[in-house]
């Protein structure tokens, strides 16, 4: 069975938009901060990568919004890797309110680069393998 990374979150003041309700750049920061929790969950955080003379860096991000968080609520975060490549991974991210409703989903694509060259970098097959668990192959959002 494919790992998560699951992690809570309150919902602070300076996150509400004047609308009231979560601000949409504030998932993106959820989404890097699930990112960091799965580097560390494989043991290869970012600063290690740097030392390698590789990072990860995005590509895409797209977030389906369901239904609006607000001051006062909880959020958990899931996600998990739903393509993995030589050079290249797709994330998943899913949002669910205190309630357990789902309120956004989302994925990012990200690509290992070289950090002299800023060009693509394949993972060896050990630094690949150690993101495996977290891979659940599924169609992307």
């Amino acid at each position: 069975m494919p790992k998560t990374i699951s992690f809570d979150l309150e919902i602070y003041s300076y996150q509400i938009d004047l609308m009231g309700h979560v601000n949409n750049a504030i998932y993106i920061q959820w989404m890097e901060i699930g990112r960091t929790k799965l580097l560390e969950a494989v043991e290869l955080p970012i600063q290690a990568t740097f030392k390698q003379g590789f990072a990860p860096v995005l590509i895409h991000t797209s977030i389906t919004y369901k239904s609006p968080l607000c001051l006062g609520d909880r959020v958990t975060i899931e996600l998990w890797i739903s393509e993995l490549n030589h050079a290249s991974a797709i994330l998943e991210f899913r949002f669910y309110n205190q309630h357990q409703v789902l309120v956004a989903e989302g994925l990012q694509k990200g690509l290992f680069v070289d950090l002299q060259t800023m060009r693509p970098r394949r993972l060896f097959p050990g630094e690949k393998a150690l993101f495996s668990s977290y891979l659940r192959e599924e169609v992307a959002v």
